[in-house]
């Protein structure tokens, strides 16, 4: 596929050429900041897009996935161009949001179930995954077609093997299939999330799996254990994948399954499992006035499902949108000012950070609070009163009549069970289905006017903060490890980013059909051989928090993304980066201190991220972005939002404007002035989010 222009190959006269591997939304951001900055490069580009799946969507939106996997992100909140919010040196070209592209599709160019889709989408609904991926498609497409005349570009459906400098300062990259593109004037790793060598408990998990699978098939058909197993089953180990390529044709109907997590990932395995087997949701009747409810009925295909994780309780639900395509919170305490002098040392998160990100959320959460019980003008003097800061919180909530059962209290969100311990299952899911109908309620109340959903969609809003002051550096290293990646973290995710009330609500049913059991806190899973008097192979689960025996499954399904490990990919161009010094893990404290813990992330520099060498070295004129490079940049693996200066089209602009050689960024830059182990401060006054 090549875009207008002359044709050219990798040996272009003058030519810039540069190879994007991984086409996804990463790698198509950079192909348009290409083209957009293309004019001032006054030179031909040629551009080389490498992906194993379709170009725009890569592996993670392809088009023939199951419609029951769904985004995360409203359909007004996607898009894959630049506007006047994104503070970037290149210009900002206007292109549809993925609701905008959705209004205006004309009947000739896709087929029915896309059309049908695309006229039921409103800006506050949740595509599909394969809508997603029509919707870069096209884009690409539009890129192709827009192209300015000096850009051409090739793609290559394989996958790239090895990255190699050449003797004239160029690179080349080795392909699966056997091609070679060479004189890379640079290399732009766009790589989302990929495969990762097994852990050592996941390799021991598989390995068990092995041992029992085949003898499972065979012994099992007549027996009759009173767990479910299905007929002929054997023991089963799904480990962490994308839901869309995770093999679940080996869990039968009726057989005990065990998912592991309760995450976004739970939700998209729990949807292929019970309405990707042909059940269905209904509306139930208002039998005692408290509304109906979906009622679950399913087609006799599910396994019987039981669920758990450390926390014990699924992610909470994302409030109703009620912010619009380009609304979102605007800090006040975690100003541009204050990040400045943040960034001045490296700082602690739990004493320097924690603090004013739980003081905006206190903040938003009582101001909506006070709008709904006293009016806007009683809201709008609360956080005057705030901001002036004068009292002490308790004050300031006794003079607005704040009761005690309604303020604020993070151990009530982080462990909402508290300190309980449950007596069996049956006493934790009476608990947890009052707890979700609670959680669906405060959702539906919205993300501005509902003040739990408020607060906790701010805590989405101030990721770029966050990145603002954390990456590169930020957060000393044993803070990162233990108060940024070990609590924040998972706090953030488990309270912020969420699945949409409705995927709450059918939980709610198939607990109430008895498809999906949830086990409780701190679940446990380990394998037996059968010893125990259980009779079969397979794995017991049970809770730490809930006094009940465990109960024997014969499979056991990772609801999580594999982890991102550059220690541990499965890709043998990462691998063999690593292997001969190309890429290094990332550490918060830089290579060149004593600092010793080590992210999983590939470490690359501020500015154009250059990969960074094991000798300390920036490569200058190879690039990495997006996932793999989790830990330099905190939370990577988020979208491009419309109006509201998203960090990714920041970083694919200055990507593209360094391999155009424009401005200081594609100046050639002699290596040992680049210092990695004091990060620049930040300037400016303007706020980014993705």
């Amino acid at each position: 596929m090549t875009g207008p222009g002359p044709s050219s190959s990798g040996d272009a006269r003058d030519a810039v050429v540069v190879c994007v591997i991984g086409a996804g939304p990463r790698g198509l951001s950079v192909l348009e900041r290409l083209c957009a900055n293309a004019g001032e490069a006054d030179r031909p580009v040629v551009v080389h897009l490498v992906d194993p799946y379709p170009p725009g969507p890569g592996a993670v939106w392809r088009t023939d996935q199951p419609p029951e996997l769904l985004m995360n992100t409203v359909a007004s909140q996607v898009t894959l161009f630049a506007d006047d919010s994104v503070p970037c040196a290149g210009p900002s070209v206007p292109g549809p949001s993925l609701y905008e592209w959705a209004r205006a599709l004309g009947p000739e160019a896709y087929p029915a179930p896309v059309l049908a889709e695309a006229r039921r989408l409103g800006p506050d609904t949740y595509p599909t995954r394969a809508f997603h991926g029509h919707y870069l498609e096209w884009v690409l497409r539009h890129l192709l077609r827009t192209a300015p005349p000096e850009v051409t570009v090739h793609t290559h459906r394989t996958t790239a093997t090895a990255l190699a400098d050449d003797p004239d300062s160029r690179q080349s990259v080795t392909l699966a299939d056997g091609e070679r593109l060479t004189r890379l004037d640079a290399v732009v790793l766009a790589l989302g999330h990929g495969e990762s060598t097994p852990s050592p408990e996941e390799q021991d998990l598989r390995s068990f799996t092995a041992r029992h699978a085949r003898a499972g098939s065979n012994s099992d058909s007549d027996s009759d254990s009173g767990s479910g197993s299905g007929s002929g089953s054997g023991v089963a180990y799904v480990g962490p994948a994308n839901p869309a390529d995770a093999d679940l044709s080996a869990l039968r109907p009726g057989t005990p399954v065990a998912l592991r997590g309760l995450g976004l990932n739970f939700f998209d395995q729990l949807a292929l499992l019970t309405e990707g087997r042909g059940g269905t949701f209904k509306q139930g009747d208002d039998q005692d006035g408290q509304g109906a409810g979906l009622v679950y009925i399913p087609s006799g295909n599910e396994p019987v499902l039981y669920a758990g994780s450390r926390r014990g309780v699924p992610y909470h639900a994302r409030g109703e949108n009620e912010k619009g395509a380009l609304g979102r919170h605007h800090p006040r305490f975690l100003t541009p000012e204050i990040i400045a002098g943040l960034r001045r040392r490296p700082v602690g998160f739990r004493t320097d950070i924690w603090p004013l990100i739980d003081r905006e959320v206190r903040t938003v959460y009582y101001e909506a609070w006070i709008r709904a019980a006293q009016g806007p003008w009683a809201a709008a003097e609360f956080v005057r009163s705030c901001f002036a800061g004068r009292e002490s919180e308790p004050v300031l909530l006794d003079r607005y009549d704040v009761p005690p059962g309604e303020r604020w209290d993070w151990r009530r969100v982080e462990q909402p069970y508290g300190n309980r311990h449950f007596t069996d299952r049956a006493d934790f899911r009476d608990w947890l289905l009052g707890y979700l109908r609670q959680d669906v309620a405060a959702a539906r109340l919205g993300n501005v006017n509902g003040p739990l959903k408020a607060a906790l969609d701010a805590l989405r809003d101030l990721r770029n903060e966050v990145r603002l002051v954390v990456d590169h550096g930020g957060v000393a290293g044993e803070s990162y490890r233990a108060e940024l990646d070990g609590w924040y973290t998972p706090l953030n995710a488990f309270t912020s980013i969420g699945p949409p009330a409705f995927r709450i609500e059918q939980l709610i049913a198939l607990i109430e059909a008895e498809v999906l059991h949830v086990v409780g806190p701190g679940m446990r899973v380990r394998p037996t051989d059968g010893e125990g008097g259980f009779g079969q192979a397979g794995f017991l689960v049970d809770a730490e928090g809930v006094s009940q025996a465990p109960v024997l499954v014969r499979a056991l399904v990772e609801a999580r993304l594999p982890d991102i490990d550059l220690r541990r990919s499965a890709s043998p161009l990462l691998r063999g980066l690593l292997a001969e010094g190309g890429c290094v893990p990332y550490r918060p404290g830089g290579h060149q201190t004593q600092e010793t813990h080590e992210t999983g992330g590939m470490a690359v520099t501020d500015g154009a991220p250059r990969v960074l060498e094991a000798s300390g070295r920036p490569h200058p004129r190879r690039f990495a972005f997006g996932v793999p490079t989790e830990g330099v940049r905190w939370v990577t693996a988020v979208g491009i939002r419309p109006g509201v200066g998203s960090v990714t089209l920041e970083d694919s602009d200055a990507i593209a404007r360094a391999v155009l050689g424009l401005g200081r960024e594609g100046s050639e830059v002699p290596p040992q002035t680049l210092e990695l182990t004091d990060p620049p401060l930040i300037s400016g006054t303007g706020s980014r989010c993705s």
